[in-house]
Formats: C-alpha cells, structure tokens, sequence
C-alpha cells in the first residue's frame, strides 16, 4: 500500500480545499471551486459505497481505464467522465464550508468502511471492481488533479 498517498488524502486534501473560494475558477473545464468540491465528495461516496451508480456498458473501456489506474499517469486536463452531465450541476449546498464538512464526511466514512471490512471490494462504474489499494489510487489521482485545475498543487 502506497501509505504517503493515504497521508495525503487524511491530512491534507481537505486542509488544501480550504484555501479554495467557491467561485474560483479552474485552470480548464467548466466546474467553479464549489462545484469541484461537491464533485469531490460525490465521487468519494462512490468510493465508499454509499453512492451505486451503474457500470458503463463497455467492458473493454473499464478494462483500459482499470490498467491506467495502476500506472502513475494523471489525468489529462479535461478529461470528460462519461457518468456526468456536459454542464456541471447547480451547487448542492449553501455554503463551501458544507461542501469541504461534506469531503471529510465521506473520506472518513471511506477510510471506516474499508477498515471495518478487510478484503472489501467497490464497484467503481468507470474502473471496475476495486480494493482498497485501488480506490486509494484513483482518490489520489483525482484529488491531485482537480488540486491542480484550481492552483492548488503544482506539478
């Protein structure tokens, strides 16, 4: 297990999307800060469980996207999820503060959920079927680069 990667995603994303105002804009794509952050938090509800969406219908799609899941490429900027809307969704909540409290809510109950039950597998609809190894990996690449498209990290 890649432990600096659960560091990061522990200790310090959601220190990091503090230091984002709602309105900002990104470096590319179309989802102001809040929006990004709601993102975040919907994507970590797939990651834990709490949230089923169906798999994409093309097996040989998730296969690849499974294969570079493993490699240490990131994502290219404006890489489109096929799951979402073209347009990003209205804000879910009043207030960034409720989005970041919303993050930690979900990356927590990720990290319980995966403790509790060793072994556990979650679907993912666009990468398969994946362990704890993996959802770490994909919250990390994920996490690095919507930090990225707001300025938060740099390459």
């Amino acid at each position: 297990m890649n432990q600096q990667k659960v560091n990061f995603l522990k200790n310090e994303f959601v220190f990091k999307l503090k230091h984002l105002a709602p309105d900002a804009k990104g470096a590319w794509g179309k989802m102001n800060g809040q929006q990004m952050v709601e993102h975040m938090a919907e994507m970590l509800k797939v990651a834990n469980g709490r949230l089923h969406q169906p798999a994409l219908p093309d097996k040989e799609r998730v296969e690849k996207a499974h294969a570079w899941l493993l490699t240490d490429k990131p994502f290219r900027e404006n890489t489109i999820n096929p799951l979402l809307p073209e347009e990003p969704r209205p804000e879910e909540y009043n207030t960034m503060q409720q989005a970041i409290e919303a993050v930690q809510k979900e990356l927590d109950h990720f990290f319980e959920v995966f403790e509790a039950t060793p072994g556990l597998r979650i679907e993912n609809p666009a990468f398969g079927n994946l362990d704890f190894e993996e959802q770490v990996q994909l919250l990390y690449k994920h996490a690095q680069h919507h930090l990225k498209q707001f300025g938060l990290i740099h390459s």
